[in-house]
């Protein structure tokens, strides 16, 4: 075999077929001398490499797929990319998923349970190799689906109440007993809980470590100082009109996310009275965008691409068959800004 074999040029991509014959070998060494196969002796992989490096040649995914029973592809099914939680979720997820060579399919379930599922079917049926959900709303649905569909799936902030084989979750309980603790540290006694009226699982943990905060704290649960908005401004800002609209207003309110905090802080200021001066608000998530409100939102922070970065990498291993874990929990962390006061 020569060193100097070339390739002959044509407007076709050079495939193993042209390597093989420009090297005077068979197809299956020119295969195993690309993929580091010890069967091929160190002179002859070297010269098929170089050959394959100067013909310009490019391993097919499809092909390689067919030998390694394995596309190299996961699924990544979000409930809208319009959702900044999602976005930052699905960055780390991207990053983890290409350290590890694999391409990212995005499928979007617009928050419906239904599409949700034929998302993650249609996704099984294109032969991905893996699964991520985000803020899934079937949850534990899947546990039946798994043996028919065999494609591995992992959640990621699981909206749906019961337990599933793989998920990825912030601190919803301890995170919102922080954000309470603080505002009772503050000197509040009335304060508000500004929730999601989908009765979502992140919202029953938050709405629980509110109550764990204001028992602990030895306060009374008023239940006319719980509203419900639908996680967005829009519906936030009606919720909060009917606290304002109280005798005796709440001077504090823990909200659902970070949204719901717009929200409200905006329909106080259309009422006319400030944030915190009259009113303390404290969000959840940590949004790029809780840093530039005005004032400045503090709030719970979700480490959103690392979830992403610890979903992938579970994915990962239930997809190479090794020990993960059942159910990761990722610590929240209070973000003390200028949207809180003392009473």
């Amino acid at each position: 075999m020569s060193d100097v074999a070339r390739v002959p040029s044509s407007l076709r991509p050079p495939s193993i077929k042209d390597i093989a014959r420009a090297a005077g070998v068979s197809h299956s060494t020119v295969s195993r001398a690309l993929q580091n196969s010890p069967l091929v002796n160190d002179h002859t992989a070297e010269a098929i490499r170089k050959i394959a490096r100067e013909s310009g040649y490019r391993a097919s995914a499809v092909a390689r797929g067919l030998v390694t029973k394995r596309t190299m592809t996961i699924g990544l099914v979000v409930t809208t990319i319009a959702d900044p939680f999602a976005s930052e979720v699905a960055v780390g997820i991207e990053q983890a998923a290409n350290d590890h060579g694999y391409s990212v399919f995005l499928a979007d379930s617009n928050a419906d349970p239904t599409r949700e599922q034929q998302m993650v079917q249609s996704l099984a049926e294109r032969r991905v190799d893996g699964i991520l959900v985000t803020s899934s709303r079937v949850g534990a649905l899947y546990l039946p689906l798994l043996s028919e569909m065999r494609v591995p799936i992992v959640l990621v902030n699981n909206q749906h109440p019961g337990a599933f084989v793989h998920s990825v979750m912030i601190g919803n309980v301890d995170g919102s007993r922080q954000a309470a603790n603080h505002l009772i540290g503050l000197g509040h006694r009335r304060i508000a809980y500004l929730g999601d009226q989908f009765g979502y699982q992140s919202d029953t943990e938050r709405f629980a470590g509110y109550r764990e905060a204001l028992a602990a704290a030895g306060l009374p649960f008023l239940p006319e100082l719980v509203v419900h908005g639908d996680g967005k401004p829009a519906e936030a800002m009606r919720a909060m009109e009917k606290l304002l609209a109280l005798p005796d207003p709440p001077t504090a309110i823990c909200c659902y996310n970070d949204m719901t905090a717009l929200g409200a802080m905006r329909s106080i200021r259309l009422s006319g009275r400030s944030v915190p001066e009259d009113i303390s608000v404290v969000g959840f998530d940590d949004l790029f965008l809780a840093s530039y409100t005005q004032p400045r939102l503090t709030t719970v922070h979700q480490p959103m691409r690392r979830m992403g970065v610890l979903a992938m990498e579970n994915l990962v291993r239930l997809m190479s068959g090794e020990d993960s874990e059942v159910r990761i929990r990722v610590e929240a962390e209070l973000i003390v800004r200028e949207s809180t006061a003392r009473l």
